[in-house]
């Protein structure tokens, strides 16, 4: 029998359900168990492609194309293992595929309800993706708070799971907020309890409760819990603040929820194995160096849009033995001249172009480019990046001054960045840009070739835009190459020879969606290599 552990959340979003449930997997995995999570979204849209990145933070793209929620990414990152866009439930795939249903009279003219329609949907959505990724327990994590309206029919779905199911089958953990007040310095618990309420009052008595809490719960918060909880006091867990995410597999091990997870759902007691788990963490605490790495972006006033980068820095600056320190640079700051780019860059070793689509912004970017490329900083472009930098040689080097992508300025006359070909005439956004992974060819005696170590490789994609074919001689002519193709001759790689820059390459794919701190991007590995060793002169 399959098993499912469902996560549920109290008081208020944000407080790290995603990483608990990563967490979790993690530490069954360690123990041997095929283990898979699957993550669903209450909200209305089919997938996370269409959001701006301030509502969600970033879409993260799976190797079959998925436009996903970002916690799909930190699941891939703790568990070292690809997931699939079916590992992403939304409410919009839910009612997309009654409707459907209804449509073709699959319902044999029954009045189509909530109850048993959509909850059998979600019923059937969550087990086919276990089914898929032949898992012998799924980490089903619910989004959102317990007493949101639209969260409704997924807590009552998983009610019924448990009857369906049985007991021994299915496990329900709560995680919820337990704030400290400013004035007294007290855990306060009533949040957590009022939650615990709620969900009781729908149906679902957690089997344990995940305390978030700035600091380690002390014994009368534990308690208070258990009682109002209707719990034992030892299926209490602190989830205190940690310095880096993937601590927090260890501190819940400490407190022995494995164990207690394998009991309670009748599984046989496994020895744990989460050496490289800790021996990651032990050599980042060892870590007594820092390198300041400036990330140019139209999206930094939420970390979170770029969750997968950081998470590649840090995963790199492991292998090279030292603490990324970001510089966050707004790139309509410099538009706007909030931001001296000589003073903020003569800070800084490396550089990383952000991605990111639209207009706004871009003018920042290509102006911060230009300072990276003449005075020698480590620079790595991403996506969006890689055209920009195309342009901004284009405009500054081969002396295309009106230069563009026709996506800024669709009467520019040299479009040396134009909208695919398969992409003309779309009529719809939703998942139609080039998604997920595809096989790139790299060019020997480059620096791509130096870094990932083979000839072909695999990255993840999501873009329209692309190096104008048409251009290619043009603009590739001199110092900047192209260093790596898709197999169907599409510009993948782009970067500056040795003897003109120490360190300057771009790639039009995601390389951050496939770092894992079991395996680092060679991309990343790279820009940091290269900014300790580059002595800047500005």
């Amino acid at each position: 029998m399959v098993k499912y552990i469902f996560i549920t959340g109290g008081v208020l979003s944000s407080v790290g359900k995603g990483i608990t449930t990563a967490s979790i997997a993690k530490i069954i995995q360690s123990r041997g168990y095929n283990v898979t999570a699957v993550k669903i979204d209450p909200y209305i849209n089919v997938d996370a492609g269409t959001m701006n990145p301030y509502m969600h933070g970033e879409v993260f793209v799976t190797e079959d194309g998925g436009e996903t929620d970002l916690d799909i990414g930190h699941y891939e990152r703790f568990l070292c293992k690809d997931l699939g866009r079916h590992n992403n439930i939304t409410t919009g795939q839910v009612y997309w595929n009654v409707i459907e249903k209804e449509r073709r009279g699959k319902y044999l003219g029954k009045c189509v309800q909530i109850i048993p329609h959509i909850t059998d949907e979600i019923k059937r959505l969550i087990k086919e993706a276990i089914k898929r990724d032949g898992a012998d327990i799924g980490i089903i994590e619910i989004g959102g708070t317990v007493g949101d309206i639209e969260g409704l029919p997924y807590l009552e779905a998983i009610r019924q799971m448990r009857i369906e199911e049985g007991y021994k089958n299915t496990m329900f953990i709560h995680v919820g907020l337990i704030p400290i007040l400013d004035v007294t310095g007290e855990q306060k618990t009533k949040p957590l309890q009022h939650s615990i309420q709620e969900l009781r009052r729908i149906g679902i008595q957690p089997d344990m409760i995940i305390a978030r809490c700035k600091y380690k719960l002390v014994e009368e918060s534990i308690s208070k819990v258990a009682l109002y909880g209707n719990i034992s006091r030892d299926m209490v867990i602190s989830s205190h603040t940690v310095e880096n995410i993937y601590e927090v597999p260890l501190i819940f091990e400490e407190q022995g929820l494995g164990d207690k997870i394998l009991d309670r759902l009748d599984l046989k007691p496994m020895k744990s194995d989460l050496s490289e788990l800790r021996e990651y963490i032990e050599k980042w605490r060892g870590l007594d160096k820092n390198v300041k790495i400036a990330l140019v972006g139209k999206y930094t006033k939420l970390r979170d849009s770029y969750i997968s980068i950081i998470e590649a820095l840090n995963h790199a600056g492991v292998v090279n033995n030292v603490k990324p320190d970001l510089i966050w640079i707004e790139s309509t700051d410099i538009e706007n001249g909030k931001v001296n780019i000589e003073e903020i860059l003569s800070t800084v070793k490396g550089a990383i172009i952000l991605p990111g689509f639209g207009k706004r912004g871009a003018e920042g970017k290509i102006e911060t480019i230009k300072f990276l490329r003449e005075y020698n900083i480590p620079t790595l472009g991403i996506c969006f990046g890689l055209q920009l930098m195309v342009i901004e040689y284009a405009r500054n080097v081969i002396g295309l001054k009106d230069a563009n992508s026709t996506e800024l300025d669709p009467e520019t006359p040299d479009p040396v960045i134009d909208l695919m070909s398969e992409q003309r005439g779309l009529d719809e956004y939703g998942g139609t840009m080039r998604l997920g992974s595809y096989k790139i060819i790299l060019e020997e005696n480059s620096l791509a070739y130096k870094l990932y170590g083979y000839r072909e490789i695999y990255e993840r994609h999501r873009h329209r835009y692309e190096v104008n074919p048409s251009y290619t001689d043009k603009i590739f002519s001199n110092d900047l190459k192209v260093s790596g193709y898709s197999y169907d001759g599409r510009i993948e790689f782009i970067e500056l020879s040795g003897d003109t820059h120490p360190f300057y390459i771009a790639t039009q794919a995601h390389p951050e969606f496939k770092s894992r701190y079991c395996r680092a991007s060679p991309l990343f590995s790279g820009l940091i290599e290269a900014s300790q060793k580059v002595r800047i002169r500005i």
